[in-house]
């Protein structure tokens, strides 16, 4: 991939703006896992005012073009900063795609399955899930609150946002990636060629060459799954 992350990222920064902080934290780390997967997205659009969804709605009724929603000003959770959009970002970085069944990370999935999977591990609902129109770049988080809710001046609940901030950290830790650093083993004042690894603060040794150094035998059983080690006399 040409783009680093931080090139993708600014690329959606100004369509993050006024977003709610749980769902800002969450499409953040939309961006970053998708990018880990090689397809990277970008945000197309993030709050909506509600004269800017009136607009829209106006689109394809009393204004030309086709009718790309059934929301009104007020009845989107987009007018609440509770919802994104997002398409697929191509390699060049300037170009974008609504292609669902595009694969351009070549893993035979499709990439927009693979974004919709990721949003919704983060706690998204996904408005290709909508019983009506069907919605597929649409992403949201309701906090179990309807928009007439959200209207009459309906909060997230606390508790509601402290359980998707606590999911959200729960599946970034996850998927982070396992840090694999270099180490030496020393067996009797002698360092051992074959390297040794230390993974998330433990140290792996080769248990072969452990037993070399130390004169003894080693064995392992594949169907039991035993390491025998037999000091030789």
């Amino acid at each position: 991939m040409s783009l680093t992350l931080e090139q993708v990222k600014s690329k959606s920064s100004a369509r993050l703006k006024g977003l709610h902080p749980v769902v800002l934290a969450a499409t953040t780390a939309l961006i970053e896992r998708c990018y880990a997967r090689g397809v990277p997205i970008i945000i197309t659009q993030g709050l909506r005012t509600i004269a800017e969804q009136d607009a829209l709605y106006a689109q394809g009724r009393t204004k030309s073009g086709s009718v790309v929603t059934n929301a009104k000003g007020g009845t989107s959770y987009h007018n609440y900063g509770l919802a994104i959009d997002f398409a697929l970002l191509l390699p060049d970085g300037k170009q974008v795609s609504w292609d669902l069944k595009r694969d351009g990370d070549g893993d035979k999935v499709a990439d927009w399955t693979e974004v919709v999977r990721e949003a919704k591990s983060l706690g998204f609902e996904w408005g290709g899930d909508f019983v009506s129109i069907k919605d597929a770049p649409h992403l949201q988080m309701t906090f179990g609150l309807t928009t007439t809710q959200l209207r009459a001046g309906a909060k997230p609940d606390e508790t509601k946002m402290a359980i998707v901030k606590a999911k959200i950290e729960r599946y970034m830790k996850e998927c982070e990636d396992v840090k694999v650093d270099k180490a030496n083993t020393v067996v009797n004042g002698e360092k051992l060629k074959e390297g040794s690894v230390l993974i998330e603060g433990r140290t792996y040794v080769p248990l072969a060459a452990i037993g070399k150094a130390l004169g003894a035998n080693v064995s392992f059983d594949n169907e039991t799954k035993t390491a025998t080690i037999t000091t030789i006399k």
